[in-house]
Formats: structure tokens, C-alpha cells, sequence
């Protein structure tokens, strides 16, 4: 890896003086529940960085299947974080987790649900409320998605939490499924949560950016046809899912997680054209119509994302540039009938 790309891993896996501040308040240790998605080893590498520089000796652990190898697991271990392989599915390995009093509840299924649509809602839906059980003295941040949302005009107010949830889509629906459920289990157990509805985050090889930018680097025609999205830094969606551990309440508390524009695909595809000195062909008229999503109540509590735009636009196109490895997960983010 270039020296580049290097430092670009390590400021993505710096905690900010606030986060360390808030860590400082989390009492008890600390479980991640299906560490092994996505977003599960920015958000160890995170925690643990800002654990060592509040000078608290909390634990961490980390549970998931870890099908994808040893590799996902030893990096989170040499990271402190203490791994545990286990199907949530399974009744005994679910039992056998340690009881702790903060939970970041990350399991979910979405590529492949279409035509696996039962395991979907087993997975999405089910395992939450066995869960919810099993940690109904603890305080559970519950991962979800804008997707709960359905597409609104582009001309009006994107959703916030007010907005009631019209999900499109099997997909969407399982995970709307999974909210209520914790809903339930937080006011018949008296169990402290939050609801963190992300969309999108982005990553340096993963994500909206990753996939537009990768497009215009390759001479691939974008399409435009759902022509506005939000999106937020994982780092700093990553940060708001830990400091969310301060904010659970009974009911359960929601709130949206995104950054505070709703950007215009043509627009990014374009910045990525004029770093790169790339031409940019673009197919399909923008559609009236977007899945969007209003962070202002997230924004009230934990600040503004910290970093802009522009600035993930950037550093995107710099890892692409620089041959960057990639994870080959798709955001889906342009379909618009719920089928994944």
C-alpha cells in the first residue's frame, strides 16, 4: 500500500477529541454484534483508538460468523477487541454471548434477498426480538436504514423521523420489521435503544462515491435516473453510531444518520471528471422522485458531520486513482422497486 493510501486508512481510523470525550461517559463494556459488515472494523478501530486516549480499560467485544475467512477477525484483534464466532441463528451460541451493558446491534441481510425472501425476514426481523431479549438490561444502538422510507418528490421536505416509514420492497420491509420489533422489546422490557437509520456511508472502497467515481475513472456511462442522494463520511457515521450509546431512551429513541445536502448525482460524477481528467458520460433523465432522508435531529445532538463533500469526493478519487483495494459490495442506491 502507498504511502498515500496509508495515511488515508490511518485518518479514517483516528478518533476525534469528541469522540474520546464521549467514550469517557460510556459506563460498562462494550459488544458489536455482526463486527464483521462493512462498517464493522472502522467502527472497532475507532472505538478502540478512543478508549486508549480516554485511558479506559473497557471491553470490546466483537461477534460474527467471520464466514469470510480469519483475515476480518485477526484485524480485529490485533486492533484489542475480543472476537467471539457465533451464528446468531443458533439458540445455544446467542445464549452463550456475554451479557454487557452497551450493545451496536449491526446484523442484517441485504444482498441476495430477493428469491431468499424467508431468510430475510428471519434474519431482519426474527433474530431481533431474540436479541432484545437476551440484552433487555443493557442499552442497544439498532443499526437500520433510510430504505424504511419510501421515495418522495424531490421538491419537497426529505424525511425525518416525523415522517411515517413506507417501506418499498421485501428488503425494506424486513428491516422496518426489525425497528418494530425493538420498538416493542424497548417498552415491554424497559430497554434503553436507538434506531440509527443510516444512508449512505461512504468509504474509500465501498459505497455511492466509490461506485459513481470508479464509473467516470473507467469510461462507464452513469445513470442518473435516481438523481439525488444523501451521503455521510463513515468515520463520522461510524463516531455518531458510539456516541449514540449516550442517547438511548424508552420508547426508543430514532434518529436519521446522513450528511446535510441532498447532492445531485450528475453533480458528483462531475467533480470526479474534473480531479480525475476524465470526460463523463451520463444515461437517463433524473427522475422526480429519490429516496432521501433529513439528519437534522442527529445533527442537533452530535454536530455536523465532520467532513465535507468535497472533501470525501477527494479522497475517494485519490484511492481509486492510486489502485486502492475495493470491497465488491454495491450500494444498490439507484434501485428503485426494493429489490437487492
Amino acid at each position: 500500500m502507498s504511502t498515500i493510501l496509508e495515511n488515508i486508512e490511518k485518518q479514517m481510523n483516528t478518533a476525534s477529541a469528541t469522540l474520546v470525550e464521549d467514550v469517557k461517559k460510556i459506563d460498562g463494556d462494550i459488544i458489536i454484534l455482526g463486527v464483521s459488515g462493512k462498517i464493522g472494523y472502522n467502527l472497532s478501530a475507532l472505538l478502540m483508538d478512543a478508549l486508549k486516549k480516554a485511558n479506559k480499560n473497557t471491553t470490546v467485544y466483537g461477534v460474527a460468523r467471520f464466514s469470510g475467512g480469519p483475515e476480518s477477525r485477526k484485524e480485529l484483534e490485533d486492533l484489542g477487541v475480543q472476537t467471539i464466532v457465533a451464528d446468531f441463528m443458533n439458540d445455544e451460541e446467542l445464549a452463550a454471548l456475554p451479557k454487557v451493558k452497551n450493545v451496536i446491534y449491526m446484523v442484517g441481510y441485504k444482498f441476495g434477498s430477493t428469491g431468499n425472501e424467508s431468510y430475510t425476514w428471519a434474519l431482519n426481523s426474527y433474530l431481533p426480538g431474540r436479541v432484545a431479549e437476551h440484552y433487555k438490561d443493557s442499552r442497544i444502538v439498532a443499526f437500520s436504514t433510510g430504505c424504511v422510507y419510501p421515495l418522495v418528490d424531490v421538491k419537497d421536505a426529505a424525511p425525518s423521523e416525523e415522517f411515517m416509514p413506507d417501506a418499498i420492497g421485501e428488503y425494506a420491509q424486513s428491516c422496518l420489521g426489525r425497528e418494530r420489533i425493538f420498538e416493542h422489546f424497548s417498552k415491554t422490557n424497559n430497554t434503553e435503544m436507538l434506531i440509527y437509520r443510516l444512508n449512505y456511508a461512504i468509504d474509500v472502497r465501498y459505497g455511492v462515491l466509490v461506485e459513481l467515481g470508479t464509473a467516470v475513472y473507467e469510461g462507464r456511462p452513469v445513470d442518473v435516473t435516481m438523481g439525488q442522494v444523501n451521503v455521510i463520511w463513515q468515520p463520522d457515521a461510524s463516531e455518531m453510531a458510539i456516541r449514540s450509546l449516550l442517547h438511548c431512551t424508552v420508547p426508543a429513541n430514532i434518529m436519521n444518520i446522513t450528511g446535510p445536502e441532498t447532492l445531485s448525482v450528475r453533480w458528483i460524477s462531475e467533480r470526479f471528471a474534473e480531479i480525475m481528467g476524465k470526460s463523463v458520460e451520463f444515461v437517463g433523465e433524473e427522475s422526480s422522485t429519490a429516496l432521501l432522508n433529513n439528519a437534522s435531529k442527529s445533527h442537533e445532538v452530535f454536530g455536523y458531520p465532520q467532513t465535507t463533500i468535497r472533501e470525501m469526493i477527494k479522497l475517494v478519487a485519490t484511492w481509486i486513482m492510486e489502485n486502492g483495494a475495493m470491497i465488491d459490495k454495491p450500494t444498490h442506491f439507484q434501485e428503485r422497486e426494493g429489490k437487492y
